[in-house]
């Protein structure tokens, strides 16, 4: 099996590779949609998460607010390395499964 991995700044054409490479038979996963299902309510990276940024970055539902999470980790490389630390290792596990 031949794995390609598709990294770039936003507006780069990812999404526009990943749709070719799509079509012409390859599975696709995707880092964004494999981190926000790691931490969906109650699960263990989601506790962690809450206990390293707060509950002030959960929603009314208990979803975590990416948008919040992201003003405190997209500007603080001390907090973006705790959220990585606590979230890379789950990610990594749910794409080998």
């Amino acid at each position: 099996m031949l794995v390609i991995g598709l990294t770039g700044s936003i507006g780069t054409g990812k999404s526009e590779a990943a749709r070719h490479l799509e079509a012409l038979g390859a599975s696709l996963i995707s880092a964004d949609q494999v981190g926000h299902e790691a931490y969906t309510p109650n699960t263990e990276a989601w506790e962690q998460v809450v206990a390293a940024f707060g509950d002030e970055i959960l929603q009314e539902d208990g979803e975590i607010d990416r948008r919040k999470l992201g003003e405190i980790v997209f500007s603080d490389a001390g907090q973006l390395e705790k959220l990585n630390q606590i979230m890379h290792p789950r990610m990594a596990r749910m794409v080998a499964d």
